[in-house]
């Protein structure tokens, strides 16, 4: 067999093994068994109504009484049960003056969309160049899957973002804290971060 047959049979072996179907339309999810690798469990869809299906949460803003300045609201599938299994889900930004989203990643790729205000918004790539710019209400960005990115409100008021994310539950690490929180031992931190024990701590 040439090259150009066995090319074609792996593309269609791909395209059809990367197919997405689902033999139900909806999964809400079902808090009283374990979540698995493949999401929540279903509730029956026989009790089920339409108020399963919306979600009022985003329209109230975050607290940002925190070191960060930032108030984070989450409508991933532990708290809007209905996105489970869906592949999506959707966070409230709200930035203070001179707040900042810590750099961080997560498993999925993200879409930010400015409400109001002015943010500088960036990511690293993997070759450690850096790409960001200055957002203002209108402007959306993506940030790759994995990849480290981050948010500063550089405005004189407050700043309010909306992020969506192909995951219902995206998974989020923040760098410093996952640096700072763990128990490793801080001679092991101090080779791997170049960051003495004062700093750490």
């Amino acid at each position: 067999m040439d090259l150009s047959k066995v090319f074609i049979i792996f593309s269609l072996f791909v395209s059809f093994s990367s197919a997405t179907t689902s033999v139900i339309d909806f999964c809400v999810a079902d808090f009283n068994f374990p979540v698995t690798p493949a999401g929540y469990p279903c509730r029956n869809p026989a009790n089920l109504t339409v108020d399963d299906f919306a979600f009022s949460g985003l329209g109230v803003a975050g607290n940002t009484t925190n070191i960060f300045n930032v108030g984070l609201t989450e409508a991933f599938d532990n708290t809007f049960p209905a996105l489970n299994g869906l592949g999506l889900s959707m966070a409230r930004l709200d930035i203070g003056v001179g707040g900042v989203v810590p750099i961080h990643s997560h498993r999925v790729s993200e879409v930010i969309l400015v409400i109001e205000g002015t943010i500088i918004a960036g990511f690293i790539g993997s070759d450690n160049t850096a790409y960001f710019k200055t957002l203002n209400k209108g402007d959306i960005m993506i940030f790759p899957h994995t990849l480290l990115h981050f948010q500063v409100n550089v405005g004189d008021v407050p700043a309010l973002a909306f992020v969506s994310l192909n995951s219902a539950n995206p998974g989020f690490q923040f760098t410093t804290a996952s640096l700072a929180a763990n128990d490793l031992p801080t001679e092991i931190i101090r080779k791997i971060t170049l960051l003495d024990a004062a700093q750490r701590t």
